[in-house]
């Protein structure tokens, strides 16, 4: 690994510096839609696969224009208090925080994945958003899950292309206590490459101390069987689905057919939300929204509501 010159020492020290804080202006909430009068101590978090925004999707009929709008509304029909997204092109991103004014995004702005500027390659990343009414942001930061973490579009481990991980620290306004979630997308191609990069964002997670809450959500490319989730259990982390004795683990990825993917039995879940640190799952769901057939992307997206443990 060190065949770049990297080392633990020098990520450590420079991975909370890689993304510039943008400054959080007061900002009038906008009264689109109310949050449920959930418990202060409880936070909601999704995580959410939207598909980048392909021209051959358009030409499929499942293309973001098309998707853009139901995809905002099953999201707000869960009224989350947390955010996490995946496959999300700068045009996905604008429009999310046009219809999400109640919400910061961090995680997109920064180095171009590659130099690519259009189609799946193109600046792909896997921005948070949060709650401006119930957040404040204390810090934030990302890094690239590779050797040299800190080098934007770097690629290791053989892995099919660049892949980044974003992670936001928040205070709650109301309770004080503080949060951090981490956001990623591991390689769907290499299992060697899925093991160290969640090997380096279990490594950054360990830093902090034990009280600090974290939460850890994405799209992992694995099932539960896989080593890499038995690498996430062993640090300590809890899957927050099987929090849940009646949940039954099924399908997250469907190729915009829902219930009529003929591949539906041999499909696994692949979207996780982890938590660590002292929390109770109240609830957690795969959400199977769409109308009349019609998805918000190739993907369900993944929700969980948790108790956070003074």
């Amino acid at each position: 690994m060190n065949k770049s010159g990297f080392s633990r020492r020098t990520f450590l020290k420079g991975a909370g510096v890689m993304a510039a804080l943008p400054l959080l202006p007061e900002v009038a909430m906008a009264n689109e839609f109310e949050f449920n009068e959930r418990a202060e101590s409880t936070t909601k978090v999704l995580t959410c696969n939207i598909r980048v925004a392909l021209p051959e999707d358009e030409t499929a009929g499942v293309g973001w224009e098309k998707r853009k709008k139901l995809c905002i509304e099953v999201i707000k029909k869960q009224q989350p208090d947390i955010i996490a997204m995946q496959e999300v092109l700068r045009v996905q991103n604008d429009d999310l925080k046009k219809a999400l004014p109640n919400y910061f995004s961090f995680g997109f702005e920064g180095p171009e994945m590659d130099k690519f500027k259009e189609g799946y390659h193109g600046i792909a990343k896997n921005p948070i958003f949060f709650s401006l009414k119930r957040y404040e942001l204390i810090a934030a930061g990302g890094y690239w899950l590779s050797e040299t973490p800190l080098i934007a579009a770097s690629v290791s481990w053989d892995t099919a292309r660049a892949r980044n991980a974003s992670w936001v620290r928040l205070k709650d306004k109301k309770t004080g206590q503080e949060l951090r979630v981490v956001n990623l997308h591991l390689d769907h191609k290499s299992q060697p490459a899925r093991e160290k990069q969640v090997e380096i964002v279990l490594n950054d997670a360990a830093q902090y101390l034990p009280d600090l809450h974290q939460i850890f959500a994405g799209d992992f490319n694995v099932s539960s069987k896989n080593k890499v989730y038995d690498m996430v259990v062993a640090k300590g982390w809890s899957d927050t689905f099987k929090a849940i004795p009646s949940n039954i683990e099924s399908a997250t990825t469907h190729e915009f057919l829902g219930e009529k993917d003929p591949k539906k039995d041999i499909r696994t879940k692949i979207d996780f939300i982890f938590t660590k640190g002292k929390f109770k799952v109240l609830e957690s769901n795969i959400i199977r929204d769409n109308d009349n057939g019609f998805y918000p992307s190739d993907h369900y997206f993944v929700s969980a509501v948790i108790e956070v443990s003074a």
